[in-house]
């Protein structure tokens, strides 16, 4: 599972399973066309999951969540079954959104100590280029439709938080 903050809600709006990326990734029919490296995507995904599996944390949380992409996804069960690992660390990822285009954004995922299993995933956005454009056409759709940013995180949840154009460097 997932939450967001206002503009990563606005990100991964409109799809089946917006606020479950496993889910999204593999049994939403969206996702191909969401994420344009669709296949690279999926593969960082099932490896940081099988990595997630090996720390012993609610490992029968974690088979659960295994179980349903497994029974909708042929796809997911064939990675699943090459046992690759690969902790979420930092990646450009491509983004496809219908009404402002394609965004490149750096994702950085960060552990959090406190909170075993968490983890706090930020998108940004290259300074001055054009996904920074469309992210602040995103945002300005987002307050226009004043879509609510999630004030509780579910446990086991991983955190996704949009940086704001122009408020870092």
């Amino acid at each position: 599972m997932s939450a967001h903050d206002v503009l990563g809600g606005a990100l991964f709006a409109g799809h089946t399973h917006s606020g479950d990326l496993l889910r999204l990734d593999f049994p939403d029919p969206d996702a191909r066309e969401f994420y344009p490296d669709w296949r690279r995507v999926a593969l960082n995904t099932v490896a940081a999951l099988r990595a997630a599996a090996g720390t012993g944390h609610e490992d029968a949380r974690l088979f659960a969540t295994v179980g349903e992409p497994s029974l909708r996804s042929e796809e997911f069960r064939r990675l699943w079954a090459r046992h690759d690992i690969r902790g979420k660390t930092r990646e450009g990822k491509r983004f496809q959104r219908p009404l402002v285009g394609e965004l490149t954004l750096d994702c950085e995922s960060l552990t959090v100590n406190g909170a075993p299993g968490r983890q706090l995933v930020v998108h940004q956005a290259d300074q001055g280029g054009p996904s920074e454009q469309a992210l602040s056409l995103l945002a300005g759709l987002a307050a226009d439709a004043r879509w609510p940013a999630r004030t509780h995180t579910p446990e086991g949840t991983d955190v996704v938080r949009i940086t704001p154009p122009r408020l870092c460097n």
